[in-house]
């Protein structure tokens, strides 16, 4: 146990470890309120599927020799919104939307990255993540990013919370919902793109959903949901890297793991209380 106070005191001492705690903890709480609202609007799949066509976009940014989150960020928005327009305009349901636009999304990515060589191993970090490798530029970015979500999460959380559990008593009592529900995959886009580099894409939309899950397990009340689902989401994130760093272990997996333990103890700890 000793020793291991003296490897996190040691860990503490890197500037890539406290930066990977900083944006990690940023990133985990903007995942996590917004994941409350997708997950109890059966919704929660759009952050696979915006994860998919991040890959496309990050390969489509490397190829151009770009930086991947300045490319990633309006097309992933685009693309949320045609998810959105979709469901509302094609009689696509959210799943199938979010399929079709996730297919075509890795599909793309692929293509590319089959066809303009050079580029794999950068694409293959951004699959995966390396969050002890996020630079200060990306600190930030994720800190802001993160940060405007709550805040519009605050100022819009009355409309969010009516459409979330009725959009059409919501519709009739004057909310405009449209325009919300664009708020809603506008910012789950924006968080989508500032997780790729920190978990990757194929691990970012873990994020969203099981801290969100793991406190509905426990409370009932909505305000409650959110705050647990931000408390357990920067708890794995610390515990994640700090294991990751310990055990030598793919940070961004170990996040996840953490994620689901705490789930399996929710679950049960719901089920002991009857």
């Amino acid at each position: 146990m000793i020793n291991i106070f003296q490897q996190i005191q040691e860990a503490l001492q890197y500037a890539f470890i406290q930066r990977a705690i900083i944006a990690g903890c940023f990133m985990g709480l903007g995942c996590s309120f917004l994941g409350v609202f997708l997950v109890l609007r059966r919704f929660s799949l759009i952050g696979d599927g915006l994860a998919h066509v991040s890959f496309a976009t990050v390969a489509i940014a490397l190829l151009l020799r770009a930086q991947p989150m300045v490319v990633s960020i309006p097309l992933v928005g685009l693309a949320s919104l045609v998810i959105l327009k979709l469901n509302e305009k094609a009689r696509v349901y959210g799943d199938a939307a979010i399929g079709l636009v996730s297919s075509f999304g890795i599909a793309l990515g692929v293509i590319i990255a089959s066809t303009a060589g050079g580029f794999n191993v950068d694409l293959f970090s951004y699959l995966f993540g390396n969050i002890l490798s996020v630079s200060g530029l990306e600190v930030w970015m994720t800190a802001v990013i993160s940060l405007l979500v709550v805040l519009v999460i605050v100022l819009f959380y009355h409309d969010l919370f009516a459409i979330t559990f009725d959009e059409e008593y919501a519709q009739v009592s004057g909310i405009k919902v449209k325009r919300v529900n664009k708020i809603l995959i506008l910012l789950t886009s924006l968080i989508v793109v500032s997780g790729i580099k920190i978990v990757g894409t194929m691990l970012v939309s873990s994020l969203i959903i099981l801290p969100a899950i793991s406190a509905l397990q426990i409370v009932k009340s909505f305000r409650a949901t959110i705050v647990l689902a931000g408390v357990f989401a920067v708890i794995s994130v610390i515990i994640g890297i700090f294991a990751s760093y310990i055990l030598n272990l793919p940070s961004g997996a170990t996040i996840v793991m953490v994620n689901f333990l705490f789930f399996i103890v929710s679950f049960f700890y719901r089920r002991a209380k009857g």
